[in-house]
């Protein structure tokens, strides 16, 4: 069973940055697939970006070039470095991991105001 938990949510203006972090448990982290995903009111969950155990990363066509998202395996812990943020980033994004099977966590509010 593998545990995770995100923080670095909150309410920012456009323009601004985030980072968001999600912690995971299990001796080993480095070897599990890490991904953020996003949902909005009303719509369904997205991926935001992905990376591998070995650290090629994926990101959605929306987030490119504003978006970073990297892992410390020493910390059991992936980011998701957010900058330049807009209203429609505005969303619970939710951390995953994929080791066997699919885990989520309980997700963390980002809203962007204008």
């Amino acid at each position: 069973q593998v545990q995770l938990v995100e923080s670095g949510g909150g309410l920012v203006q456009a323009g601004g940055s985030l980072r968001l972090s999600c912690a995971a448990s299990g001796s080993i982290f480095s070897r599990y697939f890490m991904g953020w995903y996003r949902q909005a009111p009303g719509k369904q969950r997205e991926l935001v970006a992905s990376i591998t155990s070995s650290g090629n990363t994926n990101y959605a066509d929306s987030v490119k070039g504003r978006f970073t998202i990297s892992r410390d395996n020493a910390k059991n812990t992936v980011y998701l470095h957010m900058n330049s943020l807009k209203p429609e980033d505005t969303a619970v994004y939710y951390c995953n991991a994929q080791f066997n099977r699919g885990y989520w966590g309980q997700g963390t509010q980002v809203t962007v105001s204008s």
